[in-house]
Order: C-alpha cells, then sequence, then structure tokens
C-alpha cells in the first residue's frame, strides 16, 4: 500500500482512498469500495462550494474506521480556515460517511456539499492489472429522489450499489447534493451510506458470500475488545514489543471473515489489498501462528478447507481428488471462467499444510471430534501426495501447472516467475520439487501417523506412514544435498538436477524436522551467514546468486512469516541462539513499521540503513506477516505443547531481559508462560552487529 492511500477494512470488505477520505476515479488508482472481489464504488469525491478539500491530520481509530480532520480549499500557513471538516469513515456491510462541519466565524455561512460518485464494477484482478475490461451493461438511476442506484448487469451476474443519506439531499444520476446553512459557532452534521446489493449467480442463490450478511449490523468495537481480552496478556521489558503484540492481534482481527458453511466462525483472508479471500496455504499457516492466541481459525480453517477439497480431475482449475484448494474468488471474472478461482487448486504445498495443521491443532486443542470429523478429507490429501503430486515417479511432490493461460507456474509459496532459478540466473525446467514442499510431505506423514494410532484406531495405516515418512527423509538428504557447498538445493527440476540456488526454502526443514543433524547444522550456518541473513532477517535469496535483488518479490527481500517458520525450525534443531537472533531482526523491524509488519522488505545489509527499506508493493496488513510475532514470541519461549502439558524453554534475544505470555488457552486449560535472560549470559554471542530491539 502506498504512503499516500489510507485504508480500512472489514473482512472481505475494504475501502482504499486517498488522504483527504476521497476515492479517486482512475484507470490505473487501486482506490475504491470492494466487496466480494467486485469495485463497488471508483469514485467517492467530495467537494464544498466547488473546492476540493485539504487534510490536517488523520486518525486510525479502528481498522473499520478512519477520521479525517481538513478545510475546504488549498491553505497554506498565512490563511486561516473559519470552516472544519471531520469526515469519519466507518465500514458496516458499505462505506458510512458522516460529515460533521464546524463554523468558527462570527457569520452564518451557506455550503453546497457534493459528493461526486461512480461506480465502475471492476474485478478485482482487473483492478490490480489496471485492464479494465467490462463486458456487460452499467446503469443509473435516482429511486424516488431518495437513492441513487449505480449498477452493472452481465447475464446472471449483477451488482448494484446504492448511496443514501440521512439528511435532505438531492440526488442525480453522478452523485448526491446537500445545501447547508450553518450559524456562528456552531456545526452541522449529516451522513451518506454507500453500500452494496449483490444477488449471487443462479444455483449460488442459496449460499453466503463471504462476510455478506453475517458481519452487518454487529458492534465491531465490542467484538474487537472481546477478541483482545480473550487472547494471551503478553508483559515484557520492551514497550515496542507489546505494540507490535497488539498491533498484531489487532490486524488478525480485522482480516477475519466468515467463509460459507460457517457463518458464525472465522477464517483470515490473506492480505490488503489483493489477497481479501480464503487462501489456503495463507489461511493454513496464519492459523498455525495464531494457536496460541486463537485456536478457532485453525479449527474453521480446517473445516472450509476439507469441505472445499478437491475431488475430480479439472485442469482449468488444476483440481484433484484429495488436493487442497490455493484460491477462491467471488468476483465477475470468476463467475464467467475467465480466471479458474471458483476454486483454484494451483497450490503444491497447500495439501500436505492441512495435515499439518490438523495435528498441530488437535495437540494444541485436543479437539479428537474435529480430528475424527476430517478423518476421509486427511486421508484423501496423503493419497493426493502419493499418487497426483508425484509427477516425476522419484517420490517427491513436484509440479507443472496444467492451465497453461492463467494458472500459476510456481505452486509454491515463493509463486512468482522468477522464485526458483539456479545460481547462474537459469530458470528450471518443469516438473519443479522444490525442496520445502518434501519436508512439508515428510512432517505431514509422521503427524497424520499419530493422528492415525492415538485418534482413527488405525496403526497400520500409521505404521506405513511412518515407513514412508523414513524413505522419504533418506533419499532427501541423498538426492537434494549440494556436497560442494554444504548446503540443501533449492529444487530438482525436471531432469532431476539440483536447482543449486542458495535461499531461504531451506530453512523450512528445519521446522519439517526432515533433516538429518548434520546438515542441519550446516544449513544453519548458511541461514546465518551475512549471504542470508541482513540483521533485519533471511533474506529470500542469498547475496552473490545471480537474481538477488534486495527489493525483488522473492529473491531478495525478506519476509517475516519466512523468518518466523524458520525460527521455529532452529529451535527444534536446539539452535536457540539462532533462532533468537532472527526475532530480534524481525521484531526489531517491526518496531519502525509501528508494530504491523508488512508483507515483505527489503534485504539491503542492516549495517548500511538505519531503518528497514520498505519493499514498494507489499501487502498491509497481511495474515502471516501478522502472525509471524505470534509464532516468534511462542519461539523464544520454548512453547510446545506435550501431551496434556505446555513445555516452556526460554531463549531471549540478547537485549530483552523478560517476557511473559500470560493465560495461554490450550488443553491444559490456561497457563502462563515466563522467560527472563540469566544475568551471566554474554550478550555479544547473540547480537549481530549492530542489532538492536529499539528504534535509534
Amino acid at each position: 500500500m502506498s504512503e499516500s492511500q489510507v485504508s480500512i477494512l472489514d473482512g472481505t470488505t475494504f475501502v482504499v482512498s486517498d488522504r483527504t477520505g476521497d476515492i479517486v476515479s482512475s484507470p490505473d488508482a487501486e482506490h475504491g469500495l470492494f466487496a466480494h472481489d467486485t469495485r463497488l464504488l471508483s469514485k467517492w469525491q467530495l467537494t464544498i462550494n466547488g473546492e476540493r478539500l485539504t487534510t490536517l491530520s488523520i486518525d486510525d481509530v479502528h481498522y473499520f474506521e478512519n477520521r479525517f480532520y481538513l478545510v475546504p480549499g488549498e491553505h497554506d500557513v498565512y490563511v486561516n480556515s473559519t470552516l472544519t471538516v471531520r469526515r469519519i469513515h466507518n465500514l458496516d456491510s458499505g462505506l458510512h460517511e458522516e460529515l460533521i462541519i464546524t463554523n468558527n466565524d462570527r457569520r452564518p455561512v451557506d455550503l453546497t456539499l457534493r459528493v461526486e460518485v461512480d461506480a465502475d464494477f471492476a474485478d478485482l484482478f482487473e483492478v490490480k492489472d489496471a485492464a479494465l475490461t467490462k463486458k456487460g451493461r452499467h446503469y443509473r438511476r435516482v429511486d424516488d429522489g431518495r437513492c441513487l442506484v449505480l449498477g452493472y448487469e452481465r447475464e446472471r451476474f449483477r451488482r448494484e450499489t446504492l448511496v443514501s443519506a440521512s439528511v435532505p439531499a438531492a440526488f442525480d444520476e453522478n452523485g448526491v447534493t446537500l445545501e447547508v446553512h450553518i450559524e456562528p459557532h456552531s456545526r452541522w452534521s449529516g451522513r451518506l451510506s454507500a453500500l452494496p446489493d449483490l444477488p449471487l449467480p443462479r444455483g449460488l442463490d442459496r449460499l453466503t458470500i463471504p462476510g455478506r450478511a453475517v458481519r452487518a449490523g454487529r458492534d465491531k468495537q465490542r467484538d474487537l475488545l472481546d477478541w483482545l481480552d480473550q487472547a494471551p496478556r503478553l508483559e515484557c521489558g520492551w514497550e515496542p514489543l507489546r505494540g507490535t503484540y497488539r498491533q498484531s492481534l489487532i490486524d488478525l482481527a480485522a482480516l477475519r471473515f466468515s467463509p460459507f458453511l460457517a457463518e458464525d466462525k472465522s477464517v483470515p483472508a490473506a492480505g490488503l489489498p489483493w489477497f481479501m479471500s480464503l487462501f489456503g496455504r495463507d489461511s493454513i499457516l496464519t492459523s498455525f501462528q495464531a494457536l496460541p492466541v486463537a485456536s478457532e481459525l485453525a479449527a474453521t480453517t480446517l473445516q472450509v478447507l476439507a469441505f472445499r477439497q478437491g475431488s475430480r480431475v479439472d485442469d482449468f482449475r488444476e483440481e484433484e481428488p484429495g488436493r487442497i484448494l490455493h484460491e477462491m474468488r467471488y468476483g465477475e471474472r470468476t463467475v464467467f471462467d475467465e480466471t479458474p478461482h471458483s476454486p483454484y487448486f494451483g497450490s503444491a504445498d497447500a495439501t500436505p499444510l492441512f495435515l499439518v495443521l490438523l495435528d498441530e491443532y488437535e495437540r494444541w486443542t485436543g479437539d479428537a471430534d474435529l480430528v475424527r470429523s476430517v478423518e476421509q478429507e486427511a486421508r484423501a490429501a496423503i493419497d493426493w501426495i502419493n499418487d497426483y503430486a508425484d509427477l516425476t515417479g522419484a517420490g517427491y511432490i513436484s509440479y507443472q501447472r496444467r492451465n497453461t493461460i492463467n494458472g500459476l507456474e510456481n505452486q509454491c509459496w515463493k509463486d512468482s516467475w522468477d522464485g526458483i532459478s539456479f545460481r547462474d540466473g537459469r530458470l528450471p525446467s518443469f516438473p519443479r520439487a522444490t525442496c520445502e514442499l518434501q519436508g512439508y510431505a515428510y512432517d505431514a506423514k509422521m503427524r497424520t501417523a499419530r493422528l492415525a494410532r492415538g485418534i482413527w484406531n488405525d496403526p497400520a495405516y500409521a505404521d506405513r506412514l511412518e515407513r514412508e515418512a523414513a524413505e522419504l527423509k533418506d533419499r532427501f538428504n541423498r538426492d537434494f544435498w549440494v556436497a560442494d557447498g554444504e548446503y540443501i538445493a533449492l529444487a530438482l527440476d525436471g531432469e532431476g538436477r539440483q536447482v543449486d540456488a542458495l535461499a531461504s526454502n531451506m530453512g523450512h526443514l528445519l521446522w519439517s524436522g526432515i533433516l538429518d543433524e548434520q546438515k542441519a547444522a550446516a544449513v544453519v550456518r548458511h541461514l546465518m551467514s551475512p549471504a542470508l541473513f541482513s540483521g533485519w532477517g533471511i533474506r529470500t535469496l542469498a547475496q552473490g546468486e545471480a537474481r538477488y535483488n534486495p527489493i525483488g518479490y522473492h529473491v531478495g527481500t525478506i519476509w517475516p512469516f519466512d523468518n518466523s517458520f524458520i525460527a521455529l525450525g532452529m529451535r527444534r534443531y536446539g539452535y536457540a541462539d539462532e533462532a533468537a537472533r532472527v526475532a530480534a531482526g524481525i521484531l526489531d523491524a517491526a518496531a519502525f513499521y509501528d508494530g504491523r509488519l508488512p508483507e515483505a522488505f527489503a534485504g539491503s545489509v542492516r549495517a548500511e540503513t538505519r531503518y528497514p527499506v520498505n519493499y514498494p508493493t507489499a501487502c498491509s496488513p497481511q495474515a502471516w506477516s501478522a502472525g509471524a510475532p505470534l509464532l516468534l514470541l511462542r519461539t523464544m519461549l520454548g512453547i510446545r505443547p506435550v501431551g496434556e502439558d505446555l513445555v516452556i524453554r526460554p531463549a531471549l534475544p540478547a537485549n530483552l531481559d523478560f517476557v511473559a505470555l500470560l493465560d495461554i488457552p490450550g488443553r491444559w486449560g490456561r497457563l502462563d508462560a515466563y522467560g527472563r535472560r540469566p544475568a551471566t549470559a554474554d550478550r555479544r554471542e547473540l547480537q549481530p552487529a549492530p542489532l538492536q530491539l529499539s528504534p535509534p
């Protein structure tokens, strides 16, 4: 998101405006009121007596509410305005704008307020690609002089935006006009609303679109306070960490939405502005990160993804029996099969990660009933790993898109076109088997074996899965090991060649547990080397690789979510000090972002900059970035569920003396976790120059 833009969101409904609160109509602007993957307002521009307004300040009150403090016209330090305007944007089903105008003059004033309104009903993909090509009919009308209706219709697809006012107003096809008289030292107020009317296509009219009516009319402020009150309480000696923790909780609350068949429950959307929808990988990993805080996110994510699991072979959607979806959309292009997102299954990692989350959720909650309820889906996911994902017959998960028109080429988490490459910059052939996919498969089989033995009462199936996992581990440590560099290859290509770029993907192998101990030690050394560790965090691609670019999406930036899982893996293999250094770098960066970690930031060397350098088009807030501090706290405190107990083994960064997470919910009830650095610890060991836990 650009710093010149302001946003609010509520589930899958969000508004992006300029800093005066205006939605400015422009073919290449991402301004608008969006809901369910459609732009329902492309213009919402306020003038007073024909003049636009100037911003004095903005209050970011809640994730669903902004307040703009404005004056009419353009002013400089030599002109004092006698009018002040407060413009409050609030989301509740749609956009509600409250206008409060104060006349500070000794004379009365008569004002003409005008809001120019338009709606292009662009599909979110059209806005993202700046390629608006509408094939239907736009229309607009004024109903009974009290409401402006903007509409779009294409066969069975229809969307409308209804604009109304709480005070007397004159509507025309281009907007609304209000004539206002204000006495001296008095104020006037009025409210305008733009609400969506989104009938569903035939065959879907009995279903519930995410956020359609469930979120309407609820007390969002009370809901947010309840969400914060129910979360564990953080105590620590570093105030910015408190702010980061609170902001993470707020962002997760903002990104929640209620999907089909779960109208009273929530899953996390992936991120603002382009990913406000259900994503398999993102929702799974975010739910994993949030388990110590809100395990209900994981429960709903598992249930929804199980319901939407693939059941047939469909090349356009890349669906296969047992496969977990990648992305679900509801816009015009999806309805007419111009994009495959109804849903799209082009993800090679969501399916094993579904099984990883299922086991981790049960470890935290003891909810065996949910595990039993999705047993068949879990077994189908294992079958997909064994039968459909092994495209080369080598026993590895690999991917090659079958939708060659608009399917994803890379179907791992680094899904940009150049995210997987050789050291010399060449792109590998397909199918591609990235290293972390094999770690996820190993972990999925080991975890599912535990569930099969302990909950499904099928020890023979458990034995088979453990045997398959052991065989996978043996051949993986042989085939992916780059002997002359002592690290794990990024991938194997279609010819079985090692894709030898040095990248962060191998850090996920620590989390999964697939690495031999000796190889894990070498991987950790590489991850903490200057080539990969910048001081702020671990880069996606190492310095020195041909495609390295510190502001390249997957080729040199630092992703907080990536680092959070790598740090967790380091703790698994006993590298607590290194995990603490990674956590310190990411949490230190968060302080410079006022506690809200972006999707990614530049991989620039920390010694060369006082601040983390922005990645220009990062999503913010983004779910798994909001979840990263939660997982880092878990890692620093060494929290993990074991049976009916919560094990705590703290290892804190050098400049963080004390951390406590109180009232952690789980199968044990609620427990507290404390961590304190020993007074005799050599702090220099853990502190990479010039690491610090507060802004300069």
